[in-house]
Parts: structure tokens; sequence; C-alpha cells
């Protein structure tokens, strides 16, 4: 699933900063406790020496020998057993008003008191749970770090937003440009320089472009009409020459067959030209048409044809079929869509033309043989082995859909007929 630019840098923004802030969470940790035990180690010594000063005061304190309310005791040792230095250390002690085991830090010191007699002296205080401390600073991090997700999808969003609008913008006019159509937009300046170098690029790629299909389209219809003008000459003058009465059958049917070749040729050329200038968008005309009555029009024109080839043509009206289309392509698009119906089509076949809201449909009989759906549309793919076909007709059917955003031609073999559907959005005449 794609995802926009934004949405792309906060995930992974979200992701690395979770994980900064648990090694983070973990630093802080190991910092607090350090510094409190710290503290309460630098406590712990100054009460030791306030207490021992204090024991040679007031000997009586040597007979503590339980932590009371001073959190001290003293008690005798061996010569053996005495230290010099102190030592820190964590215990559990029980709390009367918790009713349960609470940490305490404890500093154990021996000294030797005013008789020459060696006193171990044990003072403790009460530190912090560190399960609590865990659990607080879990708390406090979990909602830092939703607000910090919070805050940053909301800053990052509003900042994105408005530094990717000139990128947005260049983006917008790149998916409404059409070759051969002039923008009336003024040419934009923007602040960010990598915008303004993209905008600039993008300038002179459609400049070139521009130059290129304008040459392209220039040549193609020049070779068009020039090709056009000897190809109808040289159909005359083949005319001329079967119309002698001193050509024998054999000349005869060379000429006819020189004469189709020809005349193929000069629909070939007629077709692409078409093509061509459906590709370059030079039927950008629009108008409301009423499919339906140009399809009974188009009927009736090609009566001839239609008898000719021995085809019971059917229009069942279900809808009304209409859009804001170009008029000129409306009648090749249908044109074409019939001439193919009812020339590929059998001996007293049959062609329903069935009309909804929505879809034309254009079903003709068949031998039984359904066509390559993934060719059909191609150029140059020809049904059978009819030589007269230049193979363009359903290419520019299906040229002429993509124009169109929302239309769309399809093949379908259906009850031994085929079947071409023509569809289309809801945003056209109604």
């Amino acid at each position: 699933m794609k995802v926009s630019l934004k949405y792309y840098t906060i995930k992974y923004m979200i992701v690395i900063l979770l994980l900064i802030i648990a090694v983070w969470a973990a630093l802080f940790y190991a910092y607090i406790l350090d510094e409190v035990y710290d503290n309460v180690d630098d406590g712990l010594k100054d009460r030791k020496i306030q207490i021992i000063k204090a024991v040679y005061h007031d000997p009586k304190l040597l007979d503590s020998k339980d932590f009371g309310f001073n959190e001290f005791k003293i008690k005798p040792i061996s010569e053996s057993e005495y230290k010099d230095k102190s030592r820190f250390y964590n215990k559990m002690f029980y709390m009367e008003y918790d009713d349960k085991d609470q940490p305490y830090r404890v500093l154990e010191t021996d000294f030797i008191d005013q008789f020459g007699k060696r006193q171990r002296l044990e003072i403790r205080t009460s530190t912090v749970e560190q399960d609590e401390l865990v659990y607080d600073l879990t708390t406090a991090l979990i909602v830092l770090y939703i607000l910090l997700v919070i805050s940053i999808v909301a800053v990052n969003g509003y900042l994105l937003n408005k530094a990717m609008r000139p990128f947005y913008a260049i983006l917008d006019r790149l998916k409404k440009y059409q070759f051969g159509i002039s923008s009336s937009q003024e040419a934009q300046r923007y602040a960010i320089k990598e915008f303004e170098e993209l905008n600039i690029e993008i300038e002179e790629m459609i400049d070139r472009n521009e130059l290129v299909f304008h040459q392209q389209k220039q040549f193609i219809e020049n070779a068009s009409h020039e090709l056009q003008t000897p190809l109808a000459i040289v159909i005359n003058k083949i005319d001329l020459v079967i119309q002698n009465d001193d050509l024998d059958r054999k000349h005869m049917n060379f000429l006819s067959e020189v004469k189709g070749d020809l005349r193929r040729m000069a629909g070939l050329n007629k077709s692409l030209l078409m093509l061509s200038k459906i590709e370059n968008s030079q039927f950008n005309k629009t108008e409301k048409v009423d499919f339906n009555e140009m399809i009974s029009e188009l009927v009736k024109s090609y009566e001839d044809f239609i008898e000719f080839k021995k085809v019971h043509v059917s229009i069942i009206e279900k809808g009304f079929f209409g859009a804001d289309f170009n008029p000129d392509l409306a009648g090749i698009l249908l044109s074409n869509l019939l001439k193919n119906a009812v020339k590929y089509n059998i001996e007293e076949g049959v062609v329903n033309i069935i009309i909804k809201d929505n879809e034309l449909i254009f079903q003709n009989s068949s031998n039984g043989i359904p066509l390559d759906e993934a060719q059909i549309f191609n150029r140059f793919y020809k049904q059978g082995s009819d030589h007269s076909s230049t193979g363009l007709g359903l290419s520019i059917i299906s040229t002429i859909t993509k124009q169109y955003p929302g239309w769309d031609i399809v093949y379908k073999f259906e009850e031994k007929m085929h079947c071409f559907i023509l569809s289309k959005n809801n945003a056209g005449l109604s």
C-alpha cells in the first residue's frame, strides 16, 4: 500500500523515536538511581560522624542494640571483625505502616569508642522503591511518548503540507497537461530552491516535448496527405486501364488485385492518420451527444451494407445513453463498432445493439470461436484471414475511449456471440 511522503516519514520517525526514548529511559533510570544513592550515601556519612560524636558525649548510646527511632544500632565486635572502610548496601526491612518490606540503604562502619572497645555502627535510611520508580517512570514516558507523537504528527503534517504545497501544484499541473494544449497558467516562482529548479526543468521539458510533438504531428499530416493524392491518382488510372476492352481476363484480375491493395493502403493511411489525431488530442471540442439517435441514424446509413451482408440488425433500447463527447469521435466510435459487428458476422446472422443508461452492447453472431481478449484491441490484430482488413478498427475504438476518463471498452464471448461492451461513468448527460 502506497502512502504519502509525510506519512512515510512520520511512520519511521515514530519507530525511531520509540527506540530513542526506550534507550533514554534506561539511561535516565540508571542515572536517577545513582543520584539517589549518592545523595543518600552522603547523608549517611554525615550521620555517621554525628552519631560517633554523640557516642563520645553520651556513652548510653552504646546500648542501642536495635534500630529504633534514630534508625541506627551499635554492637560490639571482635578485633578480627574490625574493618577500616565503611560499607554501603541495600536491604529490605519490614515497615509497620505499609505492612510490608521496604527498601533501605544501610551504612555499616566500625569505630573504637572512648573505652577502647571496637564497635560496629549500622545506620539505615529509607530509599525509593525501584519497582514503583520503574512503574512511575514508565507511565510518565508513555504519556510523554504519546504527546510527542501527537505533536510530531500535527506539527510535521502542518509543516510538510505547507512546504510541499509547491510540489503538489507542480504535480497537479503535470496531471492536467496534454500534448498540443497550451496552458493559460502564468509562470510560477517558488521560494524553495529545489522546487524552483524542478519547476524550471519541467517547463523546459514541456517546451521540448511540445516542439517535438508539433514537428511530429506536422510530419504525419503532411506525409498522410502527400500519400493520399498519388494513391488516388494511381487508383483512378487503374480504373481507366480496366475499362480498356483490349485487356484479357488475366491482366484484368491482376489490375483488380493491385487496385484492391492500393485501396487497402489508402484506408490504412487514413486510419493511421486518424489514430495519430486522436492520440494527439486534436478532437478536444465536446458537446452533449445523444448516442441513441446517432445509432439509429448510423443503422439507416448502413442499410445497403447490412443487406449485402444478409445480416439482421436489432436496436434494443433499455435506457438513454448520452454524454459530453466529441461528436466526430462519437460517430467514428459507433461506426467502427457497427461495421465490425456487420462485417465479421456469419451469413443470415444477427446484430443486437443493446442501449442502457451507462452501457452500449454490440452483439454479433459468430462461428463459435472466441477472439483473443488480450490481443483484440491491439493495432493490426486481424480477425481470421481477412486480407482486406487494416487491423486498426478496434484499436481506434480503444484509443477513443482512453481519451475520456471513466470510459472503457471490453470484449466478451457469450452464448456463441461476440460482445463489445462500451461503458461510461455517470458524469455524462442524463
